[in-house]
């Protein structure tokens, strides 16, 4: 990984593989949406508003994974001071946060028909928006110390602690009483989601993930190109001077 510390490797690396990035996520997304939309049946309960399913599960695992890989740069940054690390965490942060935010939007256009209310303050749904107002955070902090090796290190150590409501989150159906239901993919007892739904479901959420990995290549390659733009443009100043 340290090789791709270089600025310049890493922009090679990302010139090679976002094309192929991108036409392999933009199959898959297609794909999953149109399992999603003509394939899976109705669900015999919610009839066809089960198939915001395939857009709120993908990008509810996402706003916690996304959030997990900015801890886990973060801490290879305060660890091993991977330069780039610091880097690709910042560049998580905003995608993350728009992971969460389809999450809190398409689970209330879920919600309404189901529960007969937009919002309800549940241990799952209150823990979900603070994971977003955490992302708010973290990139307000790291905006406004722009660059200082000072706000590097404070926006590492936010990201670490705001870690702690990544298994609240998960495990909040468990821990108390909510209106969602048990964890249907991720659980001790295997998936609990019928076959028909699983292609879709899965198909969507490795286009999530995909998205996700496409998104975080090219802001991290925009960031580095800014730096090398500020080096270049500091340089020309003191030359001047």
């Amino acid at each position: 990984m340290h090789r791709f510390a270089n600025p310049n490797i890493f922009i090679r690396f990302t010139d090679k593989c976002l094309p192929w990035l991108v036409a392999v996520t933009v199959f898959i997304l297609f794909f999953g949406l149109a399992q999603a939309l003509f394939i899976s049946p109705p669900d015999y309960q919610q009839g066809d508003s089960v198939r915001i399913m395939y857009i709120h599960v993908p990008s509810a695992i996402l706003s916690m994974a996304v959030y997990s890989a900015m801890a886990a740069a973060s801490a290879a940054f305060l660890i091993w001071r991977h330069p780039l690390a610091d880097i690709a965490a910042q560049a998580s942060a905003p995608i993350g946060a728009g992971f969460t935010l389809i999450t809190l939007v398409t689970g209330s256009l879920w919600g309404k028909p189901m529960w007969g209310t937009w919002w309800v303050w549940d241990a799952r749904l209150t823990s979900e928006l603070i994971l977003f107002f955490m992302y708010v955070g973290y990139i307000a902090l790291a905006d406004s110390y722009s660059f200082q090796e000072r706000g590097k290190k404070i926006c590492a150590v936010m990201a670490l602690v705001g870690f702690i409501n990544i298994p609240v989150i998960h495990f909040s159906v468990e821990w108390w009483n909510t209106l969602h239901q048990p964890a249907s993919i991720i659980r001790s007892g295997g998936i609990a989601i019928d076959s028909a739904m699983q292609i879709p479901l899965f198909s969507m959420l490795a286009a999530f993930i995909l998205i996700y990995i496409t998104l975080l290549f090219l802001r991290i390659k925009t960031m580095l190109l800014q730096q090398k733009a500020r080096r270049l443009q500091f340089s020309g100043k003191s030359r001047d001077n």
